[in-house]
């Protein structure tokens, strides 16, 4: 038997099937889907098996050295989907395979020094590597690599490779009974008046089945560990290792949530939902429902409903609103028919929730953007809240956006995708209105309460008035009234740090990264300078680098500053600081959250992690400090972009019983994303957006395709991409447009120079073949490492 195997290499070279001999005592055992270690030239690497077969056209093969898995880990329809999105994203499938699994799962390879075949007993590292081996970074801690590579070849060492999981399964000690209960009570019986401790042990045993942990039972029964084994010693209880499953939710108790009665409307939007789940038919819907208009507990009884069919679900939330709200609602719904996966859980967490898809242990996953690639096979339902987010596209490869990856497991399931926003993507909306999708409208909140009211303020009218404060007189006024009345208020400012950057006052310096072309941040906590990009960090300098001028000075507004001058300003207030200096650690986003949860807090001020998916009765007023801090950037969405972070952060104000007021500051307050925004008008900031991009040539009207090339030389970087822009310039059909080449909008990072080129169509049926021509033809460059060189057939990030 014959395994056809792709090998964890990602290069041009090796993205392709290599046929391996099954060894004969695991050719009933092996099948697609399973991980396995290969010999692939000197060393040992983790493969997967794509098909079993007889026969192969090569006669000499080498044979499989270990399978790591007892069932294959990626079922049929995954391995089908990996190799559509090899296709779709022009990524190498060994990429596309990996990113269905968890970080844990993926190999880690140990390289260990042992004795080859003649022992050379003079050598000195003979005794170095006399018992069972060194390890390879030990043994050149010692010894060169020179004298390594001689040793190798006159067969006196060799490298032994190891392919061992990034993390095991947690296991435990434990106790179980070999007798059964009769048996027990009768082994009882015969110790009469002695030993009554044992008896004791014996007697729970009796009452209790199941496997227990030493320190359970010796807690219980406050009994000692030489107790329990003089009865291990007798053959009536055993000592076995047990998997435990790492919960990141342990300790936490869910209150069983009902189902609430759906308003009329609700009623009409989950009404096709849930005869789609009837007749087994695949549609893609799109929810376009205000906040606060009940979107989740459609969400819940369309699961349910999937559920009482015995299928599954996958609800995908952005990574920053899988806040524990979020993870509640469904944990008290379905309690522990729930897995949860997350860039908060540690890899062990990860890896346990993922082992509990895999064994049926759960039907339904809450998770981000890789949750898509539950191990489920016998889907229902897939769902994405806030469809419009663009954490759902990823940015290294495989590029996928996980929209497109749910439609796919959607029409093979034949099953409905749910897509969910208040602020549709254009895109989405557009598919929508042309009926690929099918448009499903809740305008009104729940409580039919109204939309909170939201004022305008033009900062530059506060300048001329003499206000140099970061907070305009309204804002301050209405923080005061909150405080009074003892409500609560949340803060928006998309920028962390003290403030976005450091200047000379008298000739103009900014200070910038060394590796990137972009300006420090200033964090005053540590008195540093970090960059956002790099990681790069330098002191604050006490005179300017460039004349020497002590007028050096922070500008801008960073989360820090606004919390240094609420302080000031509000002494009695208190405030919850959120971004991602303050939820670094594991637990702190839960924690602070709760904190203002419980009323311990006042204020909370973040950046956009606390824009959606929070719920709180309390909270009247909602503050945006820089409505257009995202309207310059150099991209075609900002106008969008802006348009729903300022409906999203305005629906976290007045969602019950009282009403909610919103203050938007801002230097370009007659921009129409920030009028319209106010107005809570979508349509018409819709009909007036796709006039632009239509001007312009963007989507939804056009695809897009970017192509980046970066490279520690500037000119490497110019020549590059400008072959690479001719060559598409020939190659595909004249509709088509090939903008670049340019630098890009960010020049440099990390000491690599960045050009881009872009391509926009309609249709052009010969794009990824000549794209995958591109690839092919800079791999040896890429593979040397010098070039970097990166393509995404649906863009998301232009900087």
């Amino acid at each position: 038997m014959i395994a056809k195997v792709i090998v964890d290499v990602p290069a041009n070279q090796t993205d392709r099937l290599f046929d391996y001999a099954i060894p004969e005592a695991w050719e009933e055992m092996i099948e697609p889907g399973m991980r396995v270690v290969v010999p692939f030239g000197p060393r040992k690497i983790q493969g997967f098996v794509i098909a079993v077969a007889t026969d192969s056209e090569h006669d000499k093969l080498k044979e499989i050295s270990e399978v790591k898995d007892v069932t294959p880990v990626l079922t049929k329809e995954l391995l089908d989907l990996g190799f559509w999105l090899t296709e779709k994203t022009l990524c190498y499938a060994v990429s596309a395979l990996q990113v269905m699994l968890p970080a844990a799962m993926k190999a880690n390879v140990t390289k260990t020094v042992v004795h080859g075949n003649c022992q050379n007993e003079a050598a000195t590292w003979h005794r170095m590597v006399a018992n069972g081996g060194v390890k390879w970074d030990d043994f050149l801690s010692h010894f060169s690599h020179k004298e390594l590579n001689r040793a190798i070849k006159n067969d006196e060492l060799e490298v032994r490779y190891d392919v061992k999981e990034k993390t095991a399964p947690k296991t435990m000690l434990s106790i179980t009974s070999v007798l059964t209960p009769e048996e027990l009570s009768v082994e009882k019986e015969k110790m009469g008046s002695r030993a009554l401790k044992q008896q004791e042990i014996m007697q729970y045993f009796v009452d209790h089945t199941g496997a227990v942990s030493y320190k359970e039972l010796m807690g219980t029964l406050d009994t000692t560990r030489s107790t329990i084994k003089s009865l291990v010693s007798k053959s009536i209880l055993k000592e076995e290792e047990v998997e435990l499953y790492r919960d990141p939710y342990k300790g936490r108790s869910f209150k069983t949530s009902a189902p609430l009665e759906l308003t009329d409307l609700q009623q009409q939007v989950i009404s096709p939902i849930l005869e789609s789940i009837e007749i087994e038919k695949h549609e893609t819907f799109l929810i376009h429902g205000v906040t606060g208009s009940g979107k989740t507990e459609i969400y819940l009884q369309s699961i349910h409903r999937v559920l009482e069919q015995g299928k599954e679900a996958i609800v995908l939330v952005p990574e920053i609103s899988l806040t524990p709200q979020m993870v509640t609602r469904f944990k008290s719904r379905f309690g522990s028919e729930v897995a949860v996966l997350h860039s908060g859980l540690s890899r062990g967490e990860k890896y346990d929730e993922w082992r509990k898809i895999h064994r049926k242990e759960v039907k339904v996953v809450v998770g981000a953007r890789s949750a898509v690639f539950a191990p489920f096979t016998n889907l229902g339902i897939i769902i994405i809240d806030e469809e419009h987010e663009g954490s759902y596209k990823q940015e290294e490869n495989p590029r996928y956006h996980a929209r497109d990856v749910a439609i796919k497991r959607g029409e093979q399931y034949r099953c409905p995708v749910v897509l969910g926003s208040a602020t549709p993507s254009l895109e989405s909306y557009a598919r929508a209105s042309k009926g690929v999708y099918k448009l499903l409208e809740l305008l009104k909140r729940v409580n039919k309460q109204e939309m909170p009211s939201v004022s305008i303020v033009d900062m530059r009218e506060e300048l001329r008035s003499g206000n140099r404060s970061m907070f305009s007189n309204e804002l301050y006024d209405k923080l005061k009234e909150r405080l009074e009345k003892k409500e609560q208020t949340v803060l928006f400012l998309n920028r962390r740090g003290y403030s976005t950057f450091v200047m000379c006052r008298d000739c103009g310096f900014v200070v910038e990264c060394s590796h990137c072309d972009i300006s420090l941040t200033y964090h005053k906590i540590n008195g540093t300078m970090r960059c956002h990009y790099c990681g790069h960090e330098e002191k604050f300098p006490t005179k300017c680098p460039e004349c020497e001028s002590e007028h050096i000075r922070f500008f801008g507004t960073g989360t820090q500053r606004v919390e240094e001058e609420l302080t000031k300003i509000l002494p009695e207030a208190r405030v919850v600081r959120m971004d991602v200096d303050t939820t670094r650690r594991k637990g702190s986003h839960e924690k602070l959250l709760n904190q203002f949860g419980e009323g311990k807090a006042d204020i909370l001020l973040g950046t956009q992690m606390i824009a959606k998916g929070l719920d709180f009765p309390n909270v009247t007023l909602v503050g945006v400090l820089a409505g257009d801090a995202m309207l310059h950037l150099p991209d075609f969405r900002a106008s969008e972009k802006t348009f729903q972070l300022l409906t999203q952060v305005s629906g976290r104000a007045g969602r019950h019983l009282l009403p909610g007021e919103v203050v938007v500051q801002s230097y370009t307050p007659e921009h129409y994303s920030i009028e319209m925004a106010a107005d809570h008008d979508y349509q018409a900031f819709y009909q007036r957006e796709m006039v632009t991009r239509k001007q312009f040539g963007y989507p939804p009207f056009y695809f897009l395709a970017m192509i980046n090339v970066s490279h520690e030389e500037l000119t490497k970087a110019v020549d590059v991409t400008e072959k690479i822009t001719s060559f598409l310039k020939e190659n595909l059909s004249p509709a088509s447009v090939v903008l670049g080449p340019v630098a890009s909008s960010i020049p440099r990072i990390k000491d690599r120079y960045r050009y881009q080129c872009m391509i926009k169509y309609k249709v052009e049926p010969k794009l990824h073949e000549k794209l995958r021509e591109i690839q092919k033809h800079f791999s040896k460059e890429i593979s040397r490492g010098g070039l970097q060189l990166t393509i995404d057939t649906q863009p998301y990030m232009m900087m």
